[in-house]
């Protein structure tokens, strides 16, 4: 799944809030509850427990940190049946950001019989996604 799309802060707003995947509780409509796992600020390594609930069922990742620059934050989700790497490239958009969000989603073993299916929920997923983030980072704005 891949959005692009522009919001209202400039980058140095929008990185920084993303790279705290606790901050993910807000935008992303799949999760119910992320906790950071480790202390310090964040930075690459930092670890949160996340709990999401799509088309009825619930699972859970831990997500790590794995890159963080000015522009672009890159997190890793695992667990025994999937890997979800959301990667965020973030560059200047006037007095903006443009965003451009892609998650890809590996799923192992047994769980691969369900893709096909699981495709069409991550789309909407992904328009529903793209809504609320936007939502979020432009209240940051203001």
């Amino acid at each position: 799944m891949s959005r692009t799309f522009t919001v209202e802060p400039a980058p140095d707003v929008v990185v920084p809030y993303l790279a705290d995947f606790g901050n993910v509780e807000q935008w992303d409509p799949g999760t119910e509850r992320c906790t950071r796992t480790d202390d310090g600020p964040v930075r690459v390594g930092s670890k949160w427990h996340n709990t999401s609930k799509i088309a009825g069922i619930s699972t859970e990742l831990t997500y790590t940190l794995e890159q963080l620059s000015a522009d672009q934050v890159v997190l890793v989700g695992r667990n025994d049946t999937a890997t979800s790497t959301e990667t965020i490239d973030i560059t200047p958009d006037g007095t903006g950001s443009r965003i451009a969000y892609t998650n890809d989603l590996e799923i192992k073993g047994a769980a691969k019989l369900a893709a096909p299916l699981g495709k069409v929920v991550f789309e909407k997923l992904g328009n529903d996604t793209e809504r609320q983030l936007t939502d979020v980072l432009n209240g940051l704005a203001r």
